[in-house]
């Protein structure tokens, strides 16, 4: 199924979020306005403001403080990724140069500040209290992630749990913050909420794999980015893991002490191609899609769900 298709129950009010994302780069300052504008252009999913929208619409519609969110949701997520590739010296994404290869790393920093603050702003223009202290512990976790992921660049030692405690800090807590926001704004009741907490929570755990999949199995062209980039950075995901696992004597071990990585990078990803590691690491996901739509039958019967049954079934056949 398309994602068109999916978001069909939320589709006019996605375009009322691009409006406001649009609106957000109408700023005074010229030079401002363009770092806005380039990195808030739709050429992504939308995933994270669709949960938001979707799981507000179990209960009370409040559709001003809804989109409010949900445009708060993209914006935090969009500051994440103007930080994560100025740190990792990032030149594409998406199949376009990055804002720090623009501009440069400090710019870059500077704008995913701006964001972060716009994003605070507009979650606190709600006055929900639960979303506005959401929105703080969240932030702090993507914060924690990313240093977890610095401190073990390289770290051939890591366990199964410290990489799946890392996609939970990473990936699932913004999944988690769009769908338990969403929830809030609407009045559910609490287990309600927490359904939808965990669906997200499950959700963005199955995205994080499925994206880790796609590093070793993906084209330039579907990435828009070349394929072992998280090995590049010394970031070691599931696939990874499994081909230690598996093989001892591997290009990832040899990878830190080689003049060659890119030939080593380049080996390890025709080995995982060549394995069951890629069915595993799918199976992996699919069974967190599953989890993510187990509590699902507690919510009213309405268009919305069957929405977030589609999207767990997406999040698996996904090509970028």
């Amino acid at each position: 199924m398309q994602l068109d298709a999916i978001y069909t129950p939320v589709q006019d009010d996605l375009a009322r979020v691009e409006a406001r994302l649009k609106a957000v780069s109408q700023v005074d300052f010229p030079h401002l306005a363009e770092l806005l504008d380039y990195s808030l252009k739709s050429n992504g999913k939308r995933i994270r403001p669709v949960l938001t929208l979707i799981s507000g619409k179990f209960y009370d519609y409040d559709l001003d403080n809804l989109l409010s969110m949900a445009t708060a949701v993209e914006i935090m997520h969009t500051a994440t990724l103007v930080h994560d590739d100025a740190i990792d010296k990032s030149s594409v994404r998406r199949g376009r140069p990055t804002v720090n290869a623009v501009w440069n790393d400090e710019k870059a920093i500077l704008l995913g500040d701006y964001l972060f603050a716009e994003a605070g702003a507009m979650t606190a223009s709600t006055n929900n209290l639960r979303a506005i202290k959401l929105f703080a512990e969240t932030l702090k976790t993507i914060s924690s992630g990313e240093l977890n992921q610095a401190y073990n660049a390289f770290n051939l030692k890591q366990s199964r749990t410290q990489y799946f405690q890392r996609v939970a800090q990473k990936t699932a807590a913004l999944f988690c913050m769009a769908t338990e926001s969403g929830a809030a704004m609407s009045q559910a009741p609490e287990e309600a909420i927490q359904v939808l907490n965990e669906y997200g929570y499950n959700l963005g755990v199955a995205f994080q794999i499925v994206d880790d999949i796609l590093d070793f199995i993906g084209t330039k062209e579907e990435l828009g980015k070349p394929a072992g980039s998280d090995l590049a950075q010394g970031t070691i995901t599931l696939p990874a893991m499994l081909l230690m696992e598996r093989y001892p004597d591997n290009p990832i071990k040899r990878l830190m002490d080689s003049n060659d990585r890119q030939g080593e990078i380049k080996r390890a990803i025709e080995m995982v191609r060549n394995s069951l590691i890629i069915q595993e690491c799918y199976q992996v996901a699919s069974d967190y899609c599953d989890e993510a739509c187990r509590g699902l039958e507690l919510l009213p019967d309405k268009v919305g769900r069957q929405s977030l049954i589609d999207l767990a079934g997406y999040i698996t056949i996904r090509k970028k």
